[in-house]
C-alpha cells in the first residue's frame, strides 16, 4: 500500500497544515486531505495508507447528516465537478478533496464534551473542574456527563492550541456570535452522538470550526465528526472507570506514550508496521459504519 504524504499541484498554496493541503482557487479552496498523522502537535514520519480518503468521506458524511443544523463550506466532492484546470491531477485527487467555499475563519476552535476522557479527566483529577467548568464529583474515566459542555479553546497556527472560557471567547469574537457558535456546536454534537450511537459507537468528544462568509453567512468549515477531531469509543466495550477502546487517533496517542526516549517534541519517532496497521484498520471500521467503502 502506498501513502500520499505531500502534494504540489501547480496552483497557489494557502495553507499547509498537518494533515490537509489547502490550495487557493480565489473564491474557493481546495483542501487535499494527505495521509499524513500527527500526535501532540507533531506529524509523524510514516503516513497511514488511505487515512485521507478515510478522512474526507467520513467528514463528507457528517457534513451532510448536519446541513439541516447549519450549512456547510462544500461547494463540490467529486473530481468530476471539479473545474477543469484540476482534470489533470484527478487521480490524486480522487475521493481525497473537496472544492469549498472561501470564508473567514473563526479565531477559535469549539470542542464539546460528553464524556469524562483525555485531558478533561487529568485536570477533572485536579480540581474537580473542566476547563473551568465544575462537574459533580465522583466521575469516573468514561464518565457520561450530566449534560455535554462547551469548552472553546484559541486556534493556534503554531505549537498547542490554549483552553479558554466564553467570556474570553466572547471577547475575541462578540458575544452573540459567541452564544449562536455555542449553541450551534452543541447541537452539531448531539446530533452527532445520536447517529454514532445508532452504528454501536459512542461520540466521547469533539471540535467544529465556523467560518463567515463574504455576506456574514455564518457556516461549518475544515472537517467535522472525523476520527482525527472525535474520540470514538465503541459503545459495547464501554465501561466507566476505564478506557473504552477507540475508533480513533488515540490508539497512536497510546503507543506514542509508551516511549520512554520521546519528549513528545520534533522530529516525532518512526511508527512500527503493526501500529500503522492499528491505526488504519481502526479508521477503516469507523467509516464502514457509516456506509463507506473504499
Amino acid at each position: 500500500m502506498t501513502t500520499l504524504l505531500t502534494t504540489d499541484l501547480p496552483f497557489p498554496a494557502f495553507r499547509r497544515g498537518k494533515v490537509r493541503d489547502v490550495y487557493d482557487l480565489g473564491s474557493r479552496l481546495l483542501l487535499v486531505a494527505t495521509d499524513r498523522i500527527s500526535a501532540f502537535d507533531c506529524i509523524m514520519p510514516e503516513g497511514i495508507p488511505d487515512k485521507g480518503r478515510i478522512l474526507t468521506q467520513v467528514a463528507n458524511f457528517w457534513f451532510e447528516a448536519t446541513r439541516g443544523i447549519l450549512p456547510n463550506h462544500l461547494d463540490a466532492t467529486e473530481v468530476e465537478a471539479f473545474p477543469a484546470e484540476l482534470k489533470p491531477y484527478a487521480e490524486q485527487l480522487r475521493g481525497r478533496s473537496i472544492l469549498v467555499r472561501r470564508t473567514a475563519p473563526l479565531p477559535v476552535e469549539c470542542v464539546v464534551r460528553g464524556y469524562l476522557a483525555g485531558s478533561g479527566l487529568k485536570e477533572y483529577a485536579r480540581s474537580g473542574t473542566v476547563c473551568g467548568i465544575p462537574l459533580p464529583a465522583g466521575l469516573r474515566n468514561a464518565d457520561q456527563l450530566p449534560e455535554p459542555i462547551f469548552t472553546p479553546s484559541t486556534k493556534a497556527e503554531a505549537g498547542h492550541d490554549e483552553n479558554i472560557d466564553f467570556t474570553t471567547m466572547a471577547d475575541l469574537i462578540g458575544h452573540d456570535l459567541a452564544v449562536r457558535v455555542r449553541d450551534l456546536s452543541l447541537a452539531l454534537y448531539r446530533r452527532g452522538r445520536e447517529l454514532a450511537l445508532e452504528r454501536g459507537i459512542i461520540l466521547a468528544d469533539t471540535k467544529f470550526e465556523f467560518g463567515l462568509l463574504p455576506d456574514g453567512g455564518l457556516i461549518l468549515i475544515d472537517e467535522v465528526l472525523t476520527p482525527d477531531s472525535s474520540r470514538y469509543w465503541l459503545a459495547d466495550s464501554w465501561r466507566p472507570g476505564i478506557n473504552p477502546p477507540s475508533l480513533d487517533k488515540q490508539f497512536l496517542r497510546d503507543y506514542l506514550e509508551t516511549l520512554p526516549d520521546w519528549d513528545k517534541q520534533p522530529p516525532a519517532p518512526h511508527l512500527p508496521e503493526a501500529v500503522i496497521e492499528g491505526i488504519r484498520s481502526r479508521y477503516l471500521d469507523l467509516a464502514g459504519r457509516f456506509g463507506i467503502r473504499l
